[in-house]
């Protein structure tokens, strides 16, 4: 069934042909044809969420000790066994099955892998379960590749395994407790036994897994004799309850410890313990109270703990090193900012104990050289441009391999530089996403790449005359399924919005008039330091808005101030104030779309999630006279209502800047709804709770105002499983296509 293009007048819209003799049959044309995503020929959201038009990836790349090799999982399909598979950059169609889950009947199916240090042994995983975004229980299984054989870490679902450097053990975590595996003797030993609601031993609390990116706790002395732990105490961490509805005949109360902004967050204190004696030391910071530790790794020589402490404004971070045989503390850097300092994994120690670290200290993300005793030695890269992935070096040329935005904002480009800060030069330098994954040593490496009209693609090349080796993949399948919908493709350009140049994309129909007038939805994200605008091949959403084109929209995408990659000032500019610039470029913008010839300004919408739900909810309100349409998915609604370290980062508490968090919460601009409005939320949302949608609901309909709600019973934050994405872009489609 096809549905009628949106019209493109606004005297003619879908709410006046309902209301006419022909009502009955367009609207029961309207909600079959939502089911095939209303055209003959056109994309199917069945099609669309059920992966026919998800790119091939490969997974799991490890590079090998020896620098010749690398390997990859296989077989993820669920009816289908898969493999680790070993290949030669030299030969990369000459693969090595090292395991191969259909030889074992022990083990269905592994979903991802890991190395020893030695490479003898091979951690598989199967069977997980999630718990939060990161957060998970597995199975757990060790490969002996020597022996062939398969051992079992333990007969209940753990967490966080990692083995010895020496391969001999493995630790994890199992009910807040850390254990650890003798595999020789087939013998565990539970290392601490405080474990509970209260404590956690080895695993980071919800708020250090969802903001500071990890879950892992703990690590391996290079001797694989102890074990560096965090311990978390939550006991003064208030307690979030949300209702799982189930299937059963009660709901039952799920609740977990998350602190919102301003309130108490986790107490952490950092423990060694040795392995056999079981014998535990604290690490004292003398007179240091670390706040938050956002890392923690062995590196840079056989006695050497890297620990990385933050105060809770999250402007003066700490690169401590603590020598574990004489137990003394040493100060390798500090990184101060008068708003906030961004964590990331970029430190990297070299052979000679030296490290590696980027900073934007001067303005921009970029690389530095230190000395073991943190002494500068130089700054590698400068300019106004950022480094965005710092990869490997080569031992032998000391070529220092990285990935920068010096192309353009919205592009990746791989370049080499020396260590002396001399000879830089690209490696992959083509228009779009350019990324790479080298070899240990730095001799090979896998290029990826993608742009707005090229699919992703994998080919290997030798470094250091960059020669092209062979491809590996394509896509070519791909471009070919989605070509015979003849989607326009998205134009890249800037806008001059509030004093700046602002990166943005847009798509048109693909019978497109200028003589026309069409409808506008906006999409935008707007987080702090993200980027939507980038020259990248695209996701589900993506292929969503071209469909939505073709129909006889123009769909828009504008980064705001806020956003990443241009810069520290540029991302820093919305300190205190979350979402009051972000809100006013996003009016402006849509103010500028609707003074061109072939949009029709009084029907201008917009969307978002999560902030980017925010957003969206913001910009109704605050340019009501702009927006006549909005949907919010998943939205925050006010930051008092999210998680410390975010919210902090950005805002400070609610006791230190109240109006930072009020003036610019939809809760208190209520009254000011004129358009259409939808909200979305999970009710099982462990993120952003569904509280910001039940807020906004009982502020607008005491304002007496008139909107439409959909709540998904049990689903988190990505709301997502079973027939569920559908259903929520179903929802979506059929709101902009009545309202806008």
């Amino acid at each position: 069934m096809k549905l009628s293009k949106p019209t493109l007048s606004k005297e003619n819209t879908f709410l006046r042909l309902v209301n006419t003799t022909q009502s009955f049959s367009m609207t029961l044309l309207f909600l079959l044809s939502c089911t095939t995503f209303f055209a003959q020929n056109s994309l199917s959201l069945d099609s669309l969420w059920g992966g026919v038009y998800n790119a091939e990836r490969l997974e799991a790349i490890r590079s090998m000790k020896d620098g010749v090799s690398f390997t990859v999982l296989k077989g993820l399909r669920e009816d289908d066994d898969n493999q680790v598979v070993q290949y030669y950059y030299e030969k990369p169609k000459e693969g090595t099955i090292l395991v191969d889950s259909g030889d074992y009947s022990e083990i269905e199916r592994f979903s991802d892998y890991t190395f020893s240090k030695n490479e003898k042994k091979i951690l598989l995983e199967s069977d997980a379960i999630p718990i939060y975004r990161r957060s998970k229980v597995a199975d757990y299984w060790i490969f002996d590749s020597e022996l062939q054989k398969l051992q079992r870490v333990s007969d209940q679902k753990i967490q966080e395994p990692l083995l010895s450097p020496d391969a001999t053990k493995v630790a994890y975590v199992y009910q807040r407790n850390l254990y650890v595996k003798d595999l020789k003797r087939d013998q565990t030993n539970q290392l601490t036994f405080d474990g509970s609601y209260q404590y956690l031993n080895g695993i980071t609390d919800w708020v250090y897994e969802e903001e500071f990116g990890f879950v892992r706790g703990f690590d391996w002395s290079p001797d694989s004799k102890k074990l560096v732990y965090m311990r978390f105490d939550e006991s003064k961490v208030p307690i979030f309850s949300m209702d799982i509805y189930g299937s059963e005949l009660y709901q039952f109360p799920y609740m977990f410890r998350y602190p919102k902004a301003g309130e108490k967050n986790s107490t952490i204190d950092l423990y060694i313990v040795d392995t056999e004696t079981k014998l535990k030391k604290k690490i004292h910071f003398g007179d240091e109270n670390p706040y938050y530790i956002p890392r923690i790794k062995f590196a840079g020589g056989p006695n050497s703990l890297i620990i990385q402490t933050l105060n809770r404004h999250q402007n003066h971070l700490k690169l401590w090193q603590w020598d574990t045989a004489a137990e003394s503390l040493k100060l390798l850097l500090e990184e101060q900012n008068e708003t906030y300092v961004s964590i990331h994994d970029n430190l990297k120690f070299l052979d000679d104990r030296s490290f590696l670290w980027t900073s934007e200290r001067d303005g921009y993300n970029h690389i530095y050289h230190y000395d073991q005793n943190g002494n500068l030695i130089r700054q590698l890269t400068n300019g106004a441009w950022e480094v965005t992935a710092v990869y490997v070096l080569n031992p032998k040329s000391k070529e220092l391999y990285y990935q920068s935005v010096e192309g353009g904002s919205t592009e990746r480009q791989v370049y080499s530089i020396n260590l002396n800060g001399k000879g830089k030069r690209v490696i992959q330098g083509a228009k779009g996403t350019n990324g790479a994954s080298f070899s240990s040593n730095g001799s090979y490496y896998i290029h990826s790449f993608s742009n707005e009209l090229t699919p992703p693609r994998y080919a290997i090349y030798q470094t250091k005359k960059n020669s092209f080796l062979s491809p590996i993949l394509d896509n070519k399948n791909l471009l070919e399924k989605i070509d015979e919908f003849g989607f326009s493709d998205r134009e890249f350009s800037t806008l001059s919005i509030n004093g700046e140049e602002l990166n943005t994309w847009i798509i048109k129909p693909k019978d497109f008039d200028p003589s026309k007038k069409y409808p506008l939805l906006m999409f935008q994200y707007s987080g702090p330091g993200s980027q939507q605008v980038s020259n990248r091949w695209g996701d589900q959403r993506l292929l969503w808005h071209k469909s939505l084109a073709n129909e006889g929209y123009i769909i828009a995408c504008v980064d705001g101030r806020g956003t990443g990659f241009k810069g520290a000032d540029f991302k820093k500019s919305t300190y205190l104030n979350l979402v009051k610039y972000e809100t006013i470029d996003q009016i402006a913008a849509a103010k500028h779309f609707g003074s061109l010839p072939f949009i029709d300004e009084n029907r201008i919408g917009i969307w978002g999630w999560s902030f980017g739900g925010h957003m969206a909810t913001h910009c109704l309100l605050k340019g009501n006279d702009t927006f006549s349409m909005a949907i919010a998915v998943a939205p925050v609604t006010n930051w008092r209502f999210y998680d410390t370290i975010y919210t902090e980062r950005f805002m400070r508490t609610p006791q230190e800047n109240p109006e930072g968090y009020d003036l610019n919460s939809p809760l208190n601009f209520a009254d000011q709804l004129r358009g259409k409005f939808l909200i979305i939320h999970g009710s099982a949302d462990d993120n952003v709770h569904v509280q910001n949608t039940m807020r906004m609901v009982q502020a607008l309909i005491q304002e007496d105002k008139q909107f439409e709600w959909m709540i998904y019973p049990d689903k988190n934050h990505g709301i997502f499983g079973g027939n569920t994405r559908k259903h929520l872009y179903t929802k979506m489609t059929q709101f902009i296509y009545k309202n806008l």
